[in-house]
């Protein structure tokens, strides 16, 4: 079963940031050789996210200020382990780790408006994200 991993190197120039990897994971499935499967996409930090919707700035917008509404900044009993970053442990939560995609004749299976997102609320330092191509 042909398969291919490969990891994305994220590095945000400001704290909070929404990047579109949906042309970069489209090369890793083409690259992959894979025709029919699926392709995981995980972010492999706990204060970031990969989810997958529209790409409209608006909508960009409201997931932030409902990710804010639900986790704000603030005072995080994970705060007196020295770190700052407690809501964005729980924007991980709120938003997810990994998506898993399907893959169609080479290429990803996406929705008209379906977009794969990196969602980054403690960023500017490198991160990675694995991106796993498995099937036939």
């Amino acid at each position: 079963m042909p398969s291919r991993t490969e990891y994305l190197v994220m590095h945000t120039a400001k704290p909070r940031e929404f990047v579109n990897l949906t042309e970069r994971v489209r090369a890793v499935v083409r690259a992959s050789g894979v025709r029919d499967g699926l392709v995981l996409v995980s972010s492999m930090h706990i204060t970031a996210a990969v989810y997958v919707n529209d790409n409209e700035s608006g909508l960009l917008h409201d997931i932030e200020s409902w990710a804010d509404r639900l986790a704000p900044p603030g005072d995080y009993e994970h705060h007196r382990t020295g770190e700052t970053n407690g809501d964005a442990h729980l924007k991980n939560l709120l938003l997810g780790h990994q998506v898993v995609l399907p893959v169609t004749n080479g290429d990803l299976d996406l929705g008209p408006w379906e977009t794969v997102f990196y969602a980054e609320f403690d960023g500017q330092r490198p991160k990675r994200v694995v991106v796993k191509v498995v099937g036939d």
